[in-house]
């Protein structure tokens, strides 16, 4: 159960896949109704699902669906506005405090879009290579975690234009990434660890400002 005013967690673990059933995008607003099972047991209104790997409040419940507002904002930043009726998505529900992690920390905030440019079979595997702006693939490290459309996945192989994942039999069957085709954009969030360290290495405020202390200023007062 979380505490109020915490921060939903989730684990990129999906727990199902459901469909849209209707959107409406409006110029200050945007609500998405979406047929579910797994992810309303327990779930309440006000409680947060991620569909796609997006964060999202349940604003209404019902037996077989529930609805969440999306602010145009997040339409326009990620796949949820290409969004239509009929369409899949990957579904969690935030993680509660007593659950088991079984991918890694996710936010439900997304860092921005890749796009699928290909997809190969070896074996029982796939190997999916998704496209992304600098930015993003700076973040992402071979062996390091990776959220695709809400899923937790290892990078395989990554460059200075792509990164690679190789996608096993149950996240095929338990996911939508298999049913993606290149072209197709999809939601990518970066390991939170690893934000945090970018952040922390860069220079304090302070640090960045030209130092008043000069060749000239220690000469002056005989240092040199």
């Amino acid at each position: 159960m979380m505490l109020k005013g915490e921060l939903p967690m989730f684990t990129g673990i999906v727990e199902e896949t459901g469909a849209v059933k209707s959107v409406i995008s409006g110029t200050t607003s945007g609500e998405l109704t979406i047929s579910a099972n797994v992810v309303l047991d327990g779930t309440k209104t006000g409680d947060s699902i991620a569909v796609n790997g997006v964060c999202l409040t349940v604003t209404k419940l019902f037996s077989d669906s529930f609805t969440a507002d999306v602010m145009p904002e997040t339409l326009r930043r990620s796949n949820l506005g290409g969004l239509t009726k009929g369409s899949r998505v990957n579904l969690e529900r935030a993680m509660p405090a007593d659950g088991r992690f079984g991918g890694h920390i996710v936010s439900g905030h997304i860092d921005g879009t890749g796009t699928i440019i290909d997809m190969k079979r070896e074996k029982n595997a796939v190997w999916v290579k998704i496209s992304a702006e600098s930015n993003i693939l700076r973040l992402i490290v071979e062996k390091g975690s990776v959220t695709i459309d809400g899923i937790s996945l290892t990078v395989a192989k990554v460059d200075g234009r792509a990164f690679s994942v190789s996608v096993i039999p149950h996240t095929s069957s338990h996911t939508t990434l298999l049913e993606k085709k290149p072209q197709d954009i999809v939601n990518l969030e970066n390991d939170i660890v690893g934000k945090y360290v970018m952040h922390l290495m860069k220079p304090a405020p302070e640090a960045q400002r030209e130092s008043e202390i000069t060749e000239e200023f220690l000469a002056k007062y005989g240092f040199i």
